[in-house]
């Protein structure tokens, strides 16, 4: 595969043959970051489980300290005061069966879902619209919630979602190449924690399997996965 330029340039920074630890990984996919645009910093990581089986799935949500440096655009399905609380939090919008026919119609000017609980019957018609997308409201996700307005807050703060791949790969930004390395590190042990929190009791093996982290436009990173989250920093 032909790389640009830039792409040579950062892959010459990088030891293919080493597995770095975490802060200094991030410091190099900050430097590697050479587009004239802010490149996302993305982290991939391989878990030793199979999600074929319903009870090795790995799924959740997580608020990163740092945000993720995006404008996220939120939509919401409540009626009500549920409604007016999804409006007060900053929802950007905000309906009902008017909102499923928007969807339906072909609308998508959004970056996250939520969804009151009584709202599911309507949301579930978008399950083909929505499900490949990721976008479809879950109460594992935390947005099929009743607390409209706390999701509503969550989501805008950077809570970001993380779920296996069919490869059993987790795919997640942690934030943009402005922020620098300690930022990035804030948010990459807020994910890795929660993805090792997470560990279904059916996984055998050791869990994480690998882990990288890459520029939008940069080369991969590999990280040492013993060595990731809160507990292997203290």
């Amino acid at each position: 595969m032909k790389h640009g330029k830039k792409y040579s340039d950062g892959a010459k920074l990088i030891d293919r043959t080493k597995l770095y630890e975490s802060a200094e990984a991030l410091d190099l996919a900050v430097q590697t970051a050479k587009a004239k645009f802010d490149e996302t910093i993305e982290v991939h990581v391989r878990l030793g489980v199979d999600s074929r089986h319903a009870d090795q799935q790995v799924r959740g949500a997580v608020v990163l300290p740092n945000g993720t440096g995006k404008d996220v655009r939120v939509a919401v399905f409540a009626k009500g005061d549920l409604a007016k609380a999804a409006e007060a939090a900053g929802a950007d919008v905000v309906g009902e069966a008017d909102l499923v026919q928007k969807i339906q119609g072909g609308w998508m000017d959004f970056d996250v879902a939520i969804a009151s609980p009584d709202m599911m019957g309507f949301v579930g018609r978008l399950g083909k619209v929505l499900g490949p997308r990721g976008l479809m409201p879950s109460p594992k996700a935390g947005t099929v919630t009743t607390d409209v307005a706390k999701a509503v807050t969550e989501a805008k703060a950077g809570k970001i979602e993380y779920r296996l791949d069919k490869s059993n790969i987790i795919h997640c930004p942690i934030g943009k190449a402005s922020f620098g390395k300690e930022k990035l590190l804030e948010n990459f042990n807020a994910l890795l924690d929660a993805i090792i929190k997470a560990k279904p009791a059916a996984a055998k093996g050791q869990y994480i399997r690998s882990c990288a982290v890459a520029a939008t436009m940069g080369p991969g990173i590999r990280i040492n996965p013993n060595k990731v989250g809160t507990a292997a920093a203290e």
